[in-house]
């Protein structure tokens, strides 16, 4: 019976992630609980299980995300905006031209085609990139797949990063500053709803995250609400999203897009290297280390870098800042430069 194969998949997916989590729990690796099912759902995609984590569940994993950073935010990311809004704003521009060279390059050595190459290379939310990408024609299937194996050789060296970097020999870090109340923890499940909500209806780009983390933060920065999200759900949403980016790696995706793999592997590892050497820079000009540098440049998804800054003790104020602005220069700037790289070289889709 297909429900029954399911249903067995699905918990020998959830056995190997809690004990690959444990493992890596137990080598103080930050985010465990995000590398640790994200690893196994890419290996259970690759394979075939044919398993795919519910969008509305991903969205709600993001709106919990979202929930952990607005209690990590501080009047302090505003001040620090005004203060190294300059340098912060060119950290953003050296990510984007990092992934637009990256798909110049692809263009121009036909690995990929140039709209194709432009939107997969580009440093912003996947999803949002893969929509985007199929909106305006180009394939989404090899954007998918070179977004995703972005973000996870994002989230995998940021945590080796992290791991060499960080003395987290000390308690795990968490969202929950304070006792987890049945009301607080209530009125953070209202605020995450109430967020995505209103950042859904303007049209926020990554509403299900931005939008509770943005409300989160004003509310709870000015004492009107407490955010308090509980271990068990924050669990949970990590593992959501670790899920949802490994599943995406499926076979049929893989041999589509395996002529074109020896080039995304470069081009990814071109990306990390070069916002790395930018990462380096910020710390000569800026009085921060080289892990709140690595992160804030860091071509990942915005939720993935979160969990990492909050779980390795970085400056998650100007992590999330710098992050925040290139999300929405990429969201802006997408079709500008998808257009201007698909002309780099005759293609299907240029």
């Amino acid at each position: 019976m297909p429900s029954l194969r399911t249903a067995i998949r699905w918990t020998a997916l959830l056995a190997a992630s809690a004990v690959l989590a444990i493992v890596l729990g137990l080598a103080r690796f930050p985010a465990a609980l995000l590398l640790g099912p994200m690893l196994v759902a890419i290996a259970f995609g690759v394979r075939g299980a044919e398993l795919t984590l519910p969008r509305p569940l991903f969205l709600a994993a993001q709106a919990v995300i979202g929930c952990l950073v607005a209690h990590a935010v501080t009047p302090e990311i505003t001040r620090t905006i005004v203060d190294d809004g300059a340098l912060m704003f060119a950290a953003v521009l050296v990510t984007v031209l990092a992934g637009a060279i990256v798909g110049i390059v692809l263009t121009r050595l036909q690995v990929l085609p140039g709209a194709t190459a432009a939107w997969g290379s580009a440093p912003g939310g996947a999803a949002a990139m893969v929509a985007m990408a199929e909106a305006y024609g180009s394939d989404p299937r090899l954007v998918a797949f070179m977004q995703y194996v972005r973000v996870a050789a994002v989230v995998l060296t940021a945590s080796v990063v992290a791991r060499c970097l960080v003395d987290v020999s000390g308690a795990p870090a968490t969202a929950v500053a304070e006792p987890t109340q049945v009301l607080s923890v209530l009125a953070t499940l209202g605020i995450a709803a109430l967020g995505v909500g209103l950042a859904t209806a303007l049209r926020v780009p990554a509403a299900a995250l931005v939008g509770p983390m943005l409300l989160g933060a004003a509310l709870h920065a000015a004492g009107i609400a407490s955010v308090s999200v509980p271990g068990p759900l924050l669990d949970a949403a990590y593992a959501g999203i670790g899920w949802y980016v490994g599943l995406r790696f499926t076979r049929e995706t893989l041999h589509a897009t395996l002529h074109a793999l020896p080039g995304i592997l470069v081009a990814t590892v071109a990306i990390i290297v070069l916002c790395g050497g930018w990462a380096w820079g910020l710390t000569v000009l800026l009085p921060i280390d080289f892990l709140t540098a690595f992160l804030a440049t860091s071509p990942g998804g915005l939720d993935s870098v979160a969990i990492i800054a909050v779980g390795s003790k970085a400056d998650v104020s100007f992590v999330l800042g710098v992050q925040t602005l290139r999300l929405f220069t990429v969201l802006l700037t997408g079709p500008i430069l998808a257009r201007w790289i698909a002309r780099a070289a005759p293609g299907p889709d240029a």
